[in-house]
C-alpha cells in the first residue's frame, strides 16, 4: 500500500516535498517512482529509484532534471521527492508507484514496470 502526502500550491520557484509511506515493500531489491499527470494529459515519468541490493540507481526526466530530487528512507519506509524551482508546467496530479524487484534500464519509465500506486497528491504552481 502507498500513501502520497505534502502537496498544495506554491508559487513559481518555490520548493515542495512529497512523501510516499510505502506498506509491503523489501526495500532490499526494489523499484520506486513518481509519475504526473496534467489536466488534459497522460501520466508521464516523473523520476525514480531502483536497486538490485547495492547502491541504488536515481533516474530522472528530463524536464525535472537537476530540480527535483529522489530519495528513500528505508528506516521509515518512506520514499520523498523534493522539488525545487517550481515552474507552471510541473501542475499535476502526482503518483508515486512501487514494485518489488529490480526493474532494468528498458522499463522503469513505464507505468507497467510498477504493481502498485498511490491515490494522488494535486501540487499547483501559481504564476
Amino acid at each position: 500500500q502507498l500513501v502520497e502526502s505534502g502537496g498544495g500550491l506554491v508559487q513559481v520557484g518555490g520548493s515542495l516535498r512529497l512523501s510516499c509511506a510505502a506498506s509491503g515493500f523489501t526495500f532490499t531489491s526494489y523499484t520506486m517512482g513518481w509519475f504526473r499527470q496534467a489536466p488534459g494529459k497522460e501520466r508521464e515519468f516523473v523520476a525514480a529509484i531502483r536497486s538490485d541490493g547495492g547502491p541504488p540507481f536515481y533516474e530522472y526526466s528530463d524536464s525535472v532534471k537537476g530540480r527535483f530530487f529522489i530519495s528513500i528512507a528505508n528506516t521509515k519506509n518512506t520514499m520523498e521527492l523534493r522539488m525545487n524551482g517550481l515552474k507552471p508546467e510541473d501542475t499535476a496530479v502526482y503518483y508515486c508507484a512501487a514494485r518489488n524487484g529490480f526493474a532494468w534500464a528498458s522499463s522503469f519509465a513505464s507505468e507497467g514496470a510498477y504493481s502498485d500506486w498511490g491515490q494522488g497528491t494535486q501540487v499547483t504552481v501559481s504564476s
